[in-house]
């Protein structure tokens, strides 16, 4: 059974996923990063050059690897949630933690984090979070099975809150 962190960029997932890694003993893998070993490119020169379209085929697959891949802590990129494919192989294994917070939360997180090639185009990097979450929220809503605020929990809390979750899933 794996542990699935899904959520929009700057909810905690990439943190919350080591720590999850270290009190589960369970190997963590950040979906960006298999992408880009899989591509042999950062994520700014896929979008670039083939486009998001091409990204995302690259997302499937990798989260269609973990369909059989056990005791993972997956960090899921904040858009995988945007083919339905992707979920349900998420699901075949995996719990799905939806980790959310306020906007001004994760814009306070992620404003200088120039890893990830705009989504919207033009727009303010408000407005375009704005935009996107309220487009993936539904998404994600359905595609959870438990939802953490990590804007009013701590890291630790949220780690906390996932293991008795997780431990009772199990049971």
């Amino acid at each position: 059974m794996n542990v699935v962190l899904i959520g929009y960029r700057g909810t905690g997932k990439t943190t919350i996923a080591r720590k999850l890694s270290e009190r589960l003993s369970m190997r963590v893998v950040n979906m960006d990063a298999e992408i880009v070993k899989r591509a042999g490119m950062t994520v700014p020169e896929i979008v670039e050059r083939y486009g998001w379209d091409h990204f995302r085929d690259i997302e499937s697959a990798v989260a269609a690897k973990f369909e059989t891949e056990d005791n993972l802590v997956v960090d899921a990129g904040g858009g995988v949630i945007v083919r339905p494919r992707n979920i349900d192989s998420l699901k075949k294994n995996g719990i799905i933690f939806w980790l959310v917070a306020d906007e001004e939360t994760i814009v306070s997180r992620i404003m200088y984090d120039h890893q990830r090639p705009s989504l919207t185009g033009t727009k303010s990097f408000l407005e375009e979070v704005t935009e996107v979450l309220a487009e993936r929220t539904p998404k994600y809503r359905a595609a959870a099975d438990h939802v953490i605020d990590t804007a009013v929990m701590s890291v630790e809390e949220a780690v906390n809150t996932i293991v008795q979750i997780f431990a009772d899933t199990k049971l």
